[in-house]
């Protein structure tokens, strides 16, 4: 879907100036309310486009679905009648809301149809079978590199010639609005004689991006960049919350553990990989050349505008950090492509994060560890508090958004508090 404003699309809904889901968006999500069972949903403005009750109306003959496929607690089976379905479905409902189309306004059941967003509870959108998070920021990985390691050769011997990923732990993956306790574990200072075991002092975010697998393999089976979309749903915004500390003690030799497995965060609304082909952008050179099984033919990144916000407590939101997912050096494509290249299958509903989405300024690194340079450079809040790593209380919130030529494709926010360690 490209149109231009020469053919821009408007709808009978009212959406807020700057709403995230518009016309051309129609993210699927997951909600309940106090009157509904858990269900699936379209968002469009301020309001949830009630798939179920569309069904029921017969907005959906003839495409021949399963009974009572909208009534589910996930996207998982949803998803799983392939790509062909899903984007009919979500074509049928766009010209159900164009402006000049009266059957939906003007049908007797549009009051039970359409849901207000703030009456609705947002779930999570899939149940995850597998996570795995990926590490393909270079300028994230360098600035790690430079903190950690020789500035001069702060990336990894293997870094530019694969993605490298670690696989993650799905159980605690959270959706957005849900708090969670500091997470407590063994680290030692540089100036400690010996670890302690306590609460991180070191809690960190992690500016990411997630896309929810949407197509099976056998085991053995590897997918080419070439027809990894085919296999991707679509993206939902993801705070990989870290413990710095604590990774920092435990990660050698084996990689990330306790300092990572305690919470994601992630947004309800999943938006379709055809929502952001307006959005799809050329990423950075790749030097040297990749392996063939990772050559990449058509551009994979997509020119998505982030944003970072800290809240103290009982005050106003700070902005910290402002970001783009089209720096990525290793795209979607060559993510999935290296994941099954040794024959490891996929299954409908596994979520694979970006990694710390980093810019090459500042003011764009995606998390704590870069904005205070590892916590020498305190960061500034508009309440005039400081920041080294996240404090109890802190909520952090993370936004998303893509806009060109009057088309604007959003993915909400994904928000959560920090509580204090459990006793």
């Amino acid at each position: 879907m490209s149109q231009s404003k020469a053919n821009a699309l408007s709808t009978w809904v009212e959406v807020p100036k700057n709403s995230d889901f518009t016309i051309y968006n129609l993210p699927f999500g997951i909600f309940k309310s106090k009157k509904l069972s858990p269900r699936i949903g379209i968002a469009i403005g301020d309001k949830i486009v009630d798939l179920c009750i569309l069904d029921q109306e017969g907005f959906f003959a003839n495409m021949f679905l399963p009974e009572g496929i909208f009534l589910k607690d996930s996207l998982n089976d949803l998803i799983g009648l392939g790509k062909v379905q899903t984007r009919k479905i979500r074509e049928r409902v766009q010209d159900l809301l164009l402006a000049d189309n009266e059957k939906l306004r003007d049908h007797q059941s549009r009051g039970k149809a359409m849901v207000n967003r703030k009456e609705a509870e947002m779930l999570m959108p899939v149940k995850i079978g597998d996570y795995t998070d990926f590490y393909s920021s270079i300028e994230h990985a360098t600035n790690v590199g430079k903190m950690f390691r020789d500035p001069e050769n702060a990336l990894l011997p293997n870094w530019k010639h694969m993605p490298v990923g670690y696989h993650g732990r799905a159980s605690s993956i959270i959706p957005s609005g849900v708090p969670f306790n500091r997470p407590k574990g063994q680290f030692k200072d540089p100036d400690m004689e010996a670890p302690v075991f306590g609460p991180s002092k070191r809690l960190d975010f992690e500016l990411e991006l997630a896309f929810i697998t949407g197509k099976s393999t056998k085991l053995g089976d590897s997918v080419s960049t070439a027809e990894a979309e085919d296999y991707i749903f679509g993206f939902v915004l993801f705070n990989d919350w870290s413990a710095r500390d604590i990774q920092n003690w435990e990660y050698v030799p084996l990689g990330p553990f306790l300092g990572k497995n305690f919470a994601s965060s992630i947004s309800p609304w999943v938006v379709t990989l055809e929502a952001l082909e307006p959005f799809r952008t050329q990423g950075p050179t790749q030097e040297p050349a990749v392996l063939p099984y990772l050559k990449s033919e058509k551009p994979a990144n997509f020119d998505i505008n982030l944003e970072v916000y800290i809240q103290p407590e009982g005050k106003t939101a700070s902005k910290v950090c402002a970001s783009n997912f089209k720096y990525m050096y290793w795209n979607i494509a060559q993510q999935l492509a290296h994941h099954t290249s040794n024959g490891c299958n996929l299954n409908v509903g596994d979520m694979m994060a970006s990694g710390t989405i980093s810019g090459p300024t500042e003011d764009s690194f995606g998390s704590m560890l870069e904005l205070s340079w590892k916590g020498t450079k305190p960061v500034k809040l508009e309440t005039g508090e400081e920041r080294r790593f996240i404090e109890d209380g802190d909520t952090v919130i993370m936004k998303g958004f893509a806009e060109k030529d009057g088309i604007r494709v959003g993915f909400g926010e994904v928000s959560s508090q920090v509580l204090p360690a459990k006793t």
